[in-house]
């Protein structure tokens, strides 16, 4: 059961607040909501939220045998479903567009642009490394789920920790945390998503981490996948609203600045969690 189209009056008064350059929520239009990222008992596992958009993301581990046209390299697959949990829009058993969209823009980000190193996850070439499956429960949908899945998901594999392992010929032997302190992952960058929300009206300017209404009104998306070195990993574009080419690297710039801005909060509460825990920080 999809939620009612918002109304005629509603459509105009958001209209109306963005011409002024206003927000529903009192945000700038190139303002994000603060992220509020939460730990569990567990490593890997983080609930972040935007807003009143949340995700919760699980990282684990396993070894396995790798395929053998690779097998120098550990595996990592990402799982995502959107249940009726997070909105009424959604069915279970029947992805919708917007699934299939933040699924593949996922892969894209979090493992195609080898935010880690998939080598240091061999354990024995050819015949054991790890596999990291990397879970997103979405809990609620208030606009730009992808944004809010790819943090849950960046931060996860930072906070992640997998077992050490000793190798004595073909004998591995994987030792308790009790024993050796587990090892984190090595991560080459760390990429996060910019949504941008655009309208047909001229006089609206485009708007950065956009509300379910704000979402559902636009005429189009574009999400900016980068790190805070101003590395681009992935841009999409959804919606027939056209772009000059300023424009783009306008958004893109502003991608950046938010990139490092977010990459500082991240850093702040993941030394805060493992204070904490008292895990040893590499």
């Amino acid at each position: 059961m999809r939620p009612p189209s918002p109304s005629i009056p509603e459509k105009e008064f958001l209209f109306h607040s963005l011409k002024e350059s206003l927000r529903l929520d009192g945000r700038l239009a190139m303002e994000i909501r603060t992220p509020v990222l939460t730990f569990g008992a567990e490593l890997g596992w983080v609930e972040c939220a935007l807003g009143k958009t949340r995700v919760l993301a699980q990282v684990e581990g396993k070894m396995v045998k790798p395929p053998p046209e690779r097998p120098f390299e550990g595996l990592i697959t990402i799982h995502s479903e959107i249940s009726p949990m997070a909105s009424t829009e959604y069915e279970p058993g029947r992805p919708s567009d917007e699934e299939v969209t933040i699924t593949r823009m996922l892969d894209k980000v979090l493992k195609r642009s080898d935010a880690v190193d998939k080598e240091s996850l061999c354990i024995l070439a050819g015949q054991r490394v790890w596999h990291l499956r990397l879970t997103l429960h979405f809990l609620s949908d208030a606009g730009n789920m992808l944004d809010c899945a790819c943090l849950a998901g960046m931060v996860a594999l930072k906070h992640f920790r997998r077992p050490d392992v000793e190798v004595v010929g073909d004998e591995v032997t994987v030792h308790e945390p009790t024993e050796r302190a587990p090892i984190p992952l090595a991560i080459h960058h760390t990429p996060f998503c910019f949504t941008f929300a655009f309208f047909h009206d001229p006089a609206i300017p485009p708007i950065l981490d956009p509300t379910q209404l704000e979402q559902r009104l636009s005429a189009g998306l574009l999400s900016v996948a980068l790190n805070p070195q101003r590395e681009l990993c992935v841009l999409q574009k959804l919606g027939g609203v056209p772009l000059d080419t300023d424009e783009v690297v306008k958004i893109v710039n502003i991608a950046v600045e938010k990139a490092r801005d977010l990459n500082s909060i991240v850093n702040v509460r993941l030394k805060e969690d493992w204070a904490v825990r008292k895990v040893e920080v590499r």
